[in-house]
């Protein structure tokens, strides 16, 4: 339809231009925020401009509501300013209907939000944080150390001495097993463990249980019982920020099995999922407030979509908090603020002139 057509040629520019300039404002405020450590580390400018590059894309994925939602109010705003919405109202076609190339561009924009992130944003962000790292001299070993763990519903405990996450060997690891009131059925121990990709090697295991009311120990043989994942033991190697949706459930799932706090990555599993619905939300805003203003409307416009951002991310950075903290399952701390905005943008869609 030519409407439709040009709606959206009205709404590119604006859009591009300005998640351009908001990438670019993220891009400074990253710079600046870590450029006393920079200066202070003496990272050469080369190092730095690379650190910045890589961390373009999670720019971009952050700049990418916010210009959404000052394009499409804008962009109505300038068209009712210059009477040309009364003009389509007179032609009998519904404001709905004229708006709908934006809902459907906020669709494909959080469908694209969601895949971009997924393989674009984290393998960059990885990438720059491991370049920051380097810069600052901030070695994170690889292994850790002092580690409990709980399997099969709490009747398998391991604990760990030193995990070496490279060679997937484990020093130091005994095992308890108790039965389903919580009480000793044995004790393994083994001054060293190697995963074989199936299951755990165990060197050297000795086997402590209850012979006739004494505790007796005997050498225990080769024994493929236990397979817990080694990433499982990875308590500090692993950054929920740097995984992929996929591997982010899968370490949520891994933490749960055994025994450790969860609700962090399950939160920003869901997050991953609901941050990308942001995009057809804030068209929804943006439609019902973007016809409202006839004059200052730039201004207007940007003061309003700032607003709306920010009071999005203060909710929910406090639900998401109150997920990790355990106070609320972690579909909610993720999903609240998405349903919130749906409701409002609702309602102030349903009273838009038309």
């Amino acid at each position: 339809m030519t409407l439709d057509r040009y709606l959206l040629r009205q709404f590119a520019p604006i859009f591009i231009a300005f998640a351009g300039l908001s990438a670019f404002l993220f891009l400074l405020i990253d710079l600046f925020a870590n450029l006393v450590r920079y200066l202070n580390n003496e990272i050469p400018t080369a190092d730095i401009a690379r650190m910045s590059l890589f961390y373009l894309p999670q720019a971009f994925a952050y700049a990418q509501p916010l210009s959404l939602l000052f394009a499409a109010a804008y962009t109505l705003g300038h068209l009712q300013a210059r009477n040309e919405l009364t003009s389509i109202f007179a032609a009998g076609i519904p404001f709905r209907r004229f708006c709908l190339p934006l809902l459907l561009f906020g669709v494909i924009a959080s469908l694209f939000s969601f895949l971009f992130e997924d393989i674009v944003v984290i393998p960059t962000v990885r990438i720059k944080n491991e370049l920051t790292r380097l810069a600052l001299r901030q070695f994170i070993t690889p292994q850790d150390s002092d580690i409990v763990i709980r399997s099969e519903g709490g009747r398998i405990i391991y604990w760990v001495d030193f995990y070496d996450h490279v060679g997937q060997t484990i020093t130091g690891l005994s095992i308890v097993e108790q039965d389903d009131r919580g009480g000793f059925v044995s004790l393994i121990r083994a001054p060293r463990a190697s995963w074989n990709g199936k299951y755990w090697e165990l060197v050297n295991p000795m086997i402590w249980h209850w012979d006739d009311e004494f505790l007796a120990a005997v050498p225990l043989e080769r024994t493929d019982r236990f397979t817990e994942d080694p990433d499982i033991f990875r308590r500090s190697a692993v950054r929920p920020e740097e995984l992929r949706a996929g591997d982010l459930n899968l370490l949520a799932d891994d933490l749960r099995r055994a025994g450790l706090p969860f609700g962090e990555a399950k939160s920003r599993f869901f997050r991953r999922f609901s941050f990308s619905s942001v995009s057809f939300i804030v068209m929804i805003l943006s439609i019902s407030m973007g016809g409202r203003f006839r004059k200052n409307t730039l201004l207007l416009c940007l003061l309003s979509s700032i607003a709306a951002a920010a009071t999005f991310y203060v909710i929910e950075m406090i639900t998401m908090t109150m997920a990790r903290l355990g106070y609320v399952p972690p579909l909610v701390g993720a999903w609240f603020p998405v349903a919130f905005f749906v409701v409002i943008g609702v309602l102030l869609l349903g009273m838009a002139k038309t």
